[in-house]
C-alpha cells in the first residue's frame, strides 16, 4: 500500500496569518501537506520524504535581532521550494541577493506584469495579486530570474530554474490573488513533480489498515457528540473492527434538543453502527455547578468524559482503545501541534481537557484533517448528507454557548430558542449556505414589553459565520427578513428571552464560538 503523506510538502511556518491557508490550497490540489516550526530540522524534514518545500510568509523582517531561526541547511538541499513573502526574502537573501525597506510597502490587491508564461505563470488568465510586504527585493543573484513585477516595479515573482527554487512577494494562497491555486498547481504538480494522491478514498484505505494494526484484536470505544467529526469516526471505527467498536453518546444534558435520539437512529438504523446512548447529565451539570470560567467548563467537561468512558467501558468488557474526533484544527488552537510552538487559543476538552492519568489508548483517526475534509471522507463513506451537512457542534455543547453559570433553566431555554433558529434556517433554505449557525445564552437580562407588561428576561445571541477549516470565518450576511422571524418568532415562544441579537464579528479578531 502506498504511502499518501509520501512526497507531500512540508510548510514551514514563520508566523504568518495565512500559514493554515496555504496548508489547505495545497490540499485542495490532493497534496498532502503539513506545517513545522521553522527551526525544524534539515535531517527531520528530509526524513519525511517531502515532495516540496514551502516558506511561509511572516512579520519579521530578515535583519530583525527577533527573526525566527531556521536551519540554514534546508536552502542547500535538492528540495523544490517556495517562498512566499518573508520566504522569498530568505531565499534571495542567502542566495546572495539583496532585500532592502525602502520605507514604503505594498498591501492589498496589485495587478502585476508578468514576463514568463511557462513554469509558476503557465495557463494564469489574471494578474491580479495580493500583496503585504514591506521588505523588497533591491540585488537579484545569480542563477535567478525575475519572472514579474508589480505596478510599481517592486519585483513580484522569481525563479531559479536549475534548482526548482520559485519565491513570490505576493501570497498566492489568498483568495483574493485571482489565480493563486493554478500557481500553486504550477509549482507543486509541474515544478516539484509531487504526487495529488491526498484523496478521501486513499485516506480510508490508509487509516483502515492503521486502524486494524493498531487496535489488534482489541475492542474500541467510540466517542459521539452528534456533530459531523464523531459522528465520521464512528462510521471509519465501524468499517475497521465492526461490532468491537462500541459508538457511545454521552448525554451530558447539553446537547441540542432532540439530539440524542436523533444521532442514535441515524447512526444505528442507517449504517448499522453498534451505538448506544447514556444519560449522564445530572454528574456533568453537578460538576458545572457554580462554574463561570470557559476554560474550567471545558476541563471539566473533557475530564468528566473520560471519567464516565471509562465506567461504561467497564459494563462493555476489556476495552483499551478510545476513539474520537479530534481534527487539526483542535491541536492547532490547543498548543499542541508544530512542536508545541502554537499559542494557547482556547482548550478543545478532546485535547486540553484529557485526564492525565488516562487509562485509554487514544484512536484519533481525522487528526490530520480540516473540516472540509471530514466532510469529504463521511460522503466516501457514505454517510447521508443529513448528517453530513450537519453545522460543527463542540463536544462541550451548549456548555460554551451559555455564558456564565450552567443551570438546568439556562439549557432549556437555549435548547428552545436555538432549535428555532435552525427551523427558520432550514425553512428559508439557508442552512446549507452557512457552515455553522448558532445560539447564545448571555448573562444579562434586558427590559422588554409584553402586553402592555414589562418584562426583565435573557438577552439571546445569534451567530451564522462562513469558513472552510475554522481557522478563520466572516460572519454570514443573514437577509433582513431571516432575521426578523428568528427573532420575532423566539421572543414570542420562548419564555424568558425578550430580545435577540445578531453577531457579525468575523475570526479573527474573534473566535467562532463565544467561550
Amino acid at each position: 500500500m502506498s504511502n499518501i503523506y509520501d512526497r507531500g510538502v512540508v510548510i514551514l511556518d514563520f508566523g504568518s496569518q495565512y500559514t493554515q491557508l496555504i496548508a489547505r490550497r495545497v490540499r485542495e490540489l490532493n497534496v498532502y501537506s503539513f506545517i513545522l516550526p521553522p527551526e525544524t530540522s534539515m535531517d527531520k524534514i528530509l526524513s519525511l520524504n517531502p515532495g516540496a518545500l514551502i516558506l511561509s510568509g511572516g512579520p519579521s523582517s530578515i535583519y530583525d535581532q527577533n527573526a525566527p531561526d531556521f536551519d540554514q541547511k534546508i536552502l542547500d538541499i535538492d528540495l523544490p521550494t517556495l517562498g512566499i513573502c518573508y520566504g522569498l526574502h530568505l531565499l534571495i537573501h542567502y542566495s546572495g541577493g539583496k532585500v532592502s525597506s525602502k520605507g514604503t510597502g505594498e498591501y492589498g490587491f496589485a495587478n502585476i506584469n508578468i514576463f514568463e508564461t511557462e513554469n509558476l505563470f503557465k495557463g494564469i488568465k489574471s494578474p491580479g495579486v495580493w500583496m503585504s510586504h514591506g521588505d523588497q527585493v533591491t540585488k537579484v543573484p545569480k542563477g535567478w530570474d525575475v519572472l514579474a513585477e508589480s505596478s510599481n516595479g517592486v519585483i513580484a515573482a522569481m525563479m531559479n530554474k536549475s534548482r526548482s527554487l520559485v519565491a513570490t512577494q505576493f501570497h498566492p494562497e489568498v483568495h483574493h490573488t485571482k489565480d493563486g491555486l493554478k500557481m500553486l498547481e504550477n509549482f507543486l504538480l509541474k515544478i516539484a513533480d509531487c504526487q495529488p494522491n491526498w484523496t478521501a478514498g486513499n485516506f480510508i484505505n490508509e487509516q483502515i489498515e492503521k486502524i486494524r494494526n493498531f487496535v489488534g484484536d482489541g475492542s474500541v470505544l467510540t466517542g459521539v457528540s452528534g456533530g459531523v467529526d464523531s459522528t465520521v469516526v464512528a462510521a471509519l471505527l465501524h468499517k475497521a473492527v465492526g461490532n468491537r467498536s462500541h459508538a457511545v453518546i454521552i448525554d451530558h444534558g447539553l446537547m441540542r434538543k432532540n439530539e440524542v435520539s436523533e444521532c442514535v437512529d441515524a447512526l444505528s438504523d442507517g449504517l448499522g453502527v453498534n451505538i448506544h446512548a447514556y444519560d449522564e447529565s445530572k454528574i456533568f451539570l453537578s460538576k458545572l455547578k457554580g462554574v463561570l470560567d470557559p476554560e474550567k467548563k471545558r476541563k471539566i467537561i473533557g475530564n468528566q468524559f473520560i471519567y464516565s468512558f471509562d465506567r461504561i467501558a467497564l459494563s462493555l468488557g476489556k476495552i483499551e482503545f478510545l476513539a474520537q474526533g479530534t481534527l487539526y484544527p483542535d491541536k492547532i488552537e490547543s498548543g499542541v501541534s508544530k512542536g508545541n510552538t502554537s499559542h494557547v487559543i482556547k482548550s478543545h476538552h478532546n485535547v486540553g481537557g484529557l485526564p492525565e492519568n488516562m487509562e485509554f489508548k487514544l484512536v484519533e483517526p481525522l487528526d490530520k484533517l480540516f473540516k472540509d475534509e471530514v466532510r469529504k471522507v463521511g460522503r466516501e463513506l457514505g454517510l447521508p448528507s443529513k448528517l453530513i451537512n450537519r453545522h460543527p457542534f463542540p463536544g462541550p455543547g451548549l456548555g460554551v454557548r451559555i455564558i456564565g453559570e450552567i443551570t438546568q433553566e439556562r439549557i432549556n431555554i437555549l435548547q428552545k430558542a436555538d432549535r428555532i433558529y435552525m427551523d427558520i434556517l432550514l425553512e428559508d433554505n439557508i442552512y446549507d449556505k452557512i457552515w455553522q449557525a448558532f445560539s447564545v445564552l448571555i448573562p444579562v437580562k434586558t427590559v422588554g414589553v409584553m402586553g402592555d407588561q414589562r418584562t426583565y428576561e435573557n438577552l439571546l445571541a445569534i451567530r451564522a459565520v462562513n469558513s472552510t477549516d475554522g481557522m478563520t470565518a466572516d460572519w454570514f450576511d443573514m437577509p433582513s427578513e431571516t432575521l426578523s422571524k428568528i427573532s420575532r418568532r423566539i421572543v414570542n415562544s420562548v419564555r424568558g428571552i425578550n430580545r435577540v441579537v445578531y453577531d457579525i464579528t468575523s475570526k479573527p479578531p474573534g473566535t467562532i464560538e463565544w467561550e
